[in-house]
């Protein structure tokens, strides 16, 4: 009889932890390796977490440089969020990231919800490049002023759009690149880009920025 109530005793126990372990939610962060094509956008997305608290939790990691094998942090489960309102807000994002309205009469563009004042339109023919030895001279992943290479770099013909400019790039395909927009600045230049021509830079391998291929694009010249 006293080895059955120990058995009963030591059962509850073991059933009362289980029961205790399981209604204590997990609230560790985990790492995520990142691959070609990741953004903080569709990692939000993925994971469920706030995408301003993910940012903010990759403070050192700039949203426009992430490239494969990068480890980023995701928040624990007390920084995510509903289900639904996750949904409603990717859907959101993607109707807003589809339009982009321009009006030529007041010179302004509209994209992600941002309204971008240009003094003209350019079209230019487009291709893209990444951090390759093979593809920057032998200088390494830098720009012409020697800043690293990130998202938003593009090499541009100086007579044509000066260095330092900044533009809205619009009309590209690429896994790589933002959705329909992204501001870039001229900070690059090449021996074979002349006239109205660029060449935009896209983290990731050399197989993978190559699917660009060439592209006829409009920049728009923000002032």
């Amino acid at each position: 009889m006293y080895n059955k109530k120990r058995l009963a005793k030591t059962a509850i126990a073991l059933l009362t932890s289980i029961l205790f372990i399981q209604a204590v939610p997990a609230h560790a962060d985990s790492v995520h390796v990142a691959k070609e094509g990741d953004t903080f956008f569709t990692l939000s997305k993925q994971y469920g977490v706030d995408m301003n608290t993910l940012i903010k939790t990759n403070k050192d990691i700039s949203p426009y440089n992430i490239y494969g094998g990068l480890k980023i942090t995701i928040p624990g489960n007390e920084n995510k969020v509903e289900a639904a309102p996750v949904q409603a807000k990717s859907q959101e994002k993607t109707v807003t990231a589809a339009s982009l309205d321009v009006n030529t009469d007041n010179k302004v563009v509209q994209a992600w919800g941002k309204t971008f004042d240009y003094s003209k339109m350019l079209s230019v023919k487009a291709t893209a490049y990444s951090a390759d030895a093979s593809e920057n001279g032998g200088w390494g992943p830098v720009d012409y002023f020697g800043n690293p290479l990130e998202l938003g770099t593009i090499a541009v013909d100086p007579k044509v759009i000066p260095f330092g400019t900044k533009v809205l790039v619009t009309g590209h395909t690429h896994p790589g690149l933002p959705k329909q927009a992204f501001v870039a600045t001229a900070l690059d230049a090449g021996s074979a880009i002349k006239g109205n021509r660029i060449d935009i830079f896209i983290p990731g391998s050399k197989q993978f920025v190559s699917s660009f291929g060439f592209q006829d694009i409009e920049l728009y010249i923000l002032k």
